[in-house]
This record gives C-alpha cells, sequence and structure tokens, in this order.
C-alpha cells in the first residue's frame, strides 16, 4: 500500500516550469514573414475584384434604369428630359398626364457604386435617345481602370 501512496503522491507532484515554453523570436519572425508574404501576394488580387465588382455593379444599375426608362416613355410617351433627369422615375414631373411610378423602388435615384450620382442626358441622335453615366471611381469624366467612366452608349 505505501508503494501505491507514494506514486499516488508523485503524480500530483506539479512539475515546474523550466522556461522553455513558448515561442523563440526566430520563429516569430518567420510566421510574420511568411504572413506578409502571402498579403503582399493575395491582397492586390482582391483589391482588383472588389474594383471589378464595383463596375459590374454600376453596369447593371444602368440597365436596371434603361428599363425604367422604357416603362416610363411607354406611360408618358416621352424619355424624361435632361432637366429632369433620373429624378423623373421616382417622382412624378409636373408636366406629365400619365405616370404609373415609381418605376425604381424606393423614393429616390440610387447613387453609383462609388457614392457619385448617376449622371443623365439627352442626347436625340442615338438609339436609346438618352445616355446614363457612372463617372468611376474618381468622379470625374474620363479615366481608366476603375476611374473609366461607364455608360450604356458605346463612345
Amino acid at each position: 500500500m505505501t508503494d501505491a501512496r507514494a506514486l499516488t503522491r508523485r503524480s500530483r507532484v506539479r512539475v515546474r516550469p523550466t522556461g522553455k515554453e513558448g515561442y523563440t523570436l526566430i520563429e516569430m519572425l518567420v510566421v510574420l514573414t511568411i504572413i506578409s508574404l502571402i498579403v503582399g501576394l493575395i491582397g492586390p488580387r482582391v483589391l482588383n475584384y472588389l474594383g471589378e465588382s464595383r463596375a459590374k455593379t454600376a453596369k447593371l444599375q444602368i440597365e436596371n434604369f434603361g428599363s425604367s426608362l422604357d416603362l416610363f416613355y411607354m406611360d408618358t410617351g416621352r424619355y424624361p428630359t435632361s432637366a429632369e433627369g433620373l429624378a423623373a422615375l421616382a417622382q412624378r414631373p409636373s408636366d406629365v398626364e400619365v405616370w404609373n411610378g415609381p418605376y425604381i423602388k424606393g423614393s429616390k435615384v440610387p447613387n453609383d457604386p462609388w457614392g457619385n450620382a448617376y449622371q443623365y442626358r439627352v442626347v436625340g441622335d442615338h438609339l436609346p435617345p438618352y445616355e446614363i453615366i457612372s463617372l468611376g471611381s474618381d468622379g470625374r469624366e474620363g479615366g481608366t481602370g476603375t476611374a473609366a467612366d461607364i455608360s450604356n452608349v458605346e463612345h
């Protein structure tokens, strides 16, 4: 019995730390280097996909505006003037007799994916006779890449 008690007592004795637990500085630097390489290689691709998805969203919104403008035309016999703009899809213009809108969800025209207002203008000599433009990420005319203008009319 004494041997069993001694064995049980020994198993309860706590072992003191020897100071070898944890990670060394070199191990931590290796892990940080690997993480930095992964972020450096994958980060730009993720940001590029984000920019592309915003451009695709703008194209889809412009197509939806086109459908709404066609419904407006069928009801009123004309497209909104440049002065009325896309707001005519959400709120009835004063000189329109038949208006079955709103032609877009909500009571106001949404902004483009970069937070800028869509530009609408009547061009008349094209089909369709209007142009809807998102000015891209920079909010200015022209540009390249994600800053390029997005329109329903090819230039």
